[in-house]
């Protein structure tokens, strides 16, 4: 069962199918770059059905942004069998940015993983340059590190501090 969250504006909830169609339109714009699309509906379909499958096989995943009952982007935590370590991520779907919106789910996930996961490590991979993402690493605690994502050299590799509270 995916957990729902609660934040002052948010409820980061698990994904459903209402939800879909905005996902898609997410991954099918330029705007999905950084979280690997564009990609088809199709392709979409599969990325989004691993969500709820992620959290079944390891115990945690990604939650869709809700606010006020529409799906406004997704965020949580994922490690990939390619990853060494589990994954803080983040994005937000087209008119939900600069709101805010990115850091309280972010935020929420954090404690979540402070409180429930306990991860020795957590990380945030973010494509260089990509200054919104990097300030929000900041805002949460996190610091580069020069460790590359070797399967992606435009990433790079951010890591939380686990001993603060939120």
């Amino acid at each position: 069962m995916i957990p729902t969250l609660q934040t002052d504006r948010l409820t980061p909830r698990g994904p459903g199918m209402r939800d879909f169609d905005a996902f898609a339109a997410f991954y099918a714009s330029s705007r999905s770059a950084d979280a690997g699309g564009p990609l088809s509906r199709r392709e979409a379909f599969r990325h989004f059905a691993a969500m709820p499958g992620h959290w079944l096989l390891k115990g945690f995943g990604w939650w869709m942004i809700d606010r006020d009952g529409s799906a406004i982007g997704f965020a949580g935590l994922h490690n990939p069998l390619n990853r060494p370590d589990p994954e803080l991520g983040w994005a937000l779907f087209e008119g939900a940015e600069g709101q805010g919106y990115a850091i309280e789910a972010a935020q929420a996930c954090l404690f979540y993983a402070r409180l429930c996961l306990r991860p020795a490590r957590l990380i945030s991979y973010i494509v260089a340059g990509n200054a919104a993402s990097e300030r929000l690493a900041r805002r949460l605690g996190a610091a580069p590190t020069d460790t590359p994502a070797s399967e992606h050299p435009d990433l790079t590799t951010w890591l939380h501090d686990l001993r603060g509270s939120e």
